[in-house]
């Protein structure tokens, strides 16, 4: 049918020509040829309108049986299909978030007024000083396994251990390297938490290794070694249980003898908990008494194994909500009280304390603490501080402090200490 009407087009097309040529010079004799050129152009048209009626019946049926060369032409130029490429991973994002640093900061300034010295001297302290200034990176390996490193600036590397989560709830962990023990409430506890400028009271900080103990040295609470430890009953009961060298951080056991540190935390209702902790261990003395004896204690000496035990009892009440990291929006009412007992060889030691926090205005706390501590309870060679502050938080987690304490001594003059701080954390 196409072809068939293109040759009839073609052939309208040549008698056009023909006509439009033969009219520019037309004669008598001519005339008749014309004529029927004319006649045979009219039946040509009438052809051409016949065809154009089927015309648009036959343009569908040829769309719509397309011809074998059409098809074979469109299969060959189609695109094979493409196997989806797998979405890259971003390995730089994912170990980011698997990341997080953290550190702070505490500085200030001190005056001390010791009272006079045995000769009548006055004696009197005053400087300014960066008690801390911590960095720690912790590392998410898998949504079970971390890795903590901590490192002060102001002193040694602290803390460098690994977690592994055995169980799917939180019932039981596993911890090695070296950490704070488990002694006592306030231990564990950081100082961006704590109430006082000095951190813990005096029993907490003789007794867990903290600071004031010859033969144990500063040892900032931590230890070297494996613990176990998780919540039970929908987070009622905490339990802690460590094997420990004994000997503080950084630093080999001096014995073969280790120490077993064990803490059990109830929490009946939000917001109260009471604590029981003890350890049972051996001391390996790192102080020479013949250079200074120990007043206290005269008869271990260094290179001494000797009984290191203590014992703590305490419970803690916070009136309202309390959240993480965000001290300066939730603030409650504060109360914490601990009775603490140790024996060193074969002298015992005793102490107690009480603190609180008050909020007062927005960012503004009151400080009250009451903080006893006898080193031997048969020679009474005890201190009670007594201690007022305010504090103000005025960025999520950090503060200015200010705080006096007047000390009571059996074995020395009263004195006083004035400390104003600054805490900055991240």
């Amino acid at each position: 049918m196409n072809t068939f009407m293109n040759h009839q087009m073609v052939r309208k097309g040549w008698l056009i020509i023909a006509l439009a040529m033969m009219s520019l010079n037309v004669s008598a004799q001519d005339s008749l040829e014309i004529k029927k050129l004319r006649e045979e152009l009219e039946l040509l048209k009438k052809e051409v309108q016949q065809l154009r009626a089927l015309l648009p019946a036959a343009v569908q049926a040829s769309m719509a049986q397309p011809s074998t060369a059409q098809t074979v032409d469109t299969v060959s130029v189609a695109p094979a299909p493409q196997e989806k490429k797998p979405a890259k991973t971003n390995w730089l994002q994912n170990l980011a978030s698997r990341i997080s640093i953290n550190g702070y900061a505490q500085g200030g300034y001190a005056h001390n007024d010791m009272g006079p010295d045995a000769m009548g001297n006055k004696r009197s302290t005053s400087d300014f000083n960066l008690k801390r200034s911590l960095l720690w990176v912790k590392a998410r390996i898998t949504d079970r396994w971390s890795f903590l490193f901590m490192h002060d600036f102001s002193s040694v590397v602290q803390e460098y251990y690994t977690d592994f989560r055995i169980t799917n709830n939180q019932a039981l962990t596993v911890r090695v390297g070296q950490f704070k023990n488990s002694l006592t409430m306030e231990n564990p506890l950081s100082p961006v938490q704590l109430e006082l400028i000095d951190v813990c009271s005096q029993a907490v900080s003789y007794l867990s290794g903290g600071g004031g103990d010859p033969f144990y040295g500063v040892n900032y609470g931590r230890d070297m070694g494996l613990k176990v430890y998780g919540e039970l009953f929908n987070s009622h009961l905490l339990y802690e249980v460590a094997l420990m060298n004994g000997q503080g951080v950084n630093r080999r056991d001096g014995n073969k003898h280790k120490d077993v540190i064990v803490k059990l935390d109830y929490r009946p209702m939000k917001g109260l908990r009471f604590v029981a902790s003890g350890q049972l261990g051996k001391g390996h003395s790192i102080y020479d008494a013949n250079v200074k004896p120990v007043a206290w204690n005269p008869t271990i000496q260094l290179g001494d194994d000797y009984t290191r035990n203590r014992y703590s009892v305490g419970f803690e009440y916070k009136f309202g909500a309390y959240g993480k990291d965000r001290y300066k929006e939730a603030r409650p009412i504060s109360l914490r009280a601990e009775w603490l007992e140790g024996k060193d060889g074969d002298v015992k030691s005793r102490g107690a304390y009480l603190t609180t926090c008050i909020p007062l205005y927005k960012g503004l706390d009151a400080i009250g603490s009451f903080d006893w501590f006898d080193r031997n309870i048969n020679m009474k060679y005890d201190q009670t501080n007594f201690t007022l502050g305010l504090q103000y938080w005025f960025y999520k987690n950090c503060r200015v402090q200010m705080q006096y304490t007047h000390a009571w001594r059996q074995f020395d003059c009263d004195y006083n200490h004035l400390q104003t701080q600054l805490q900055v954390a991240f």
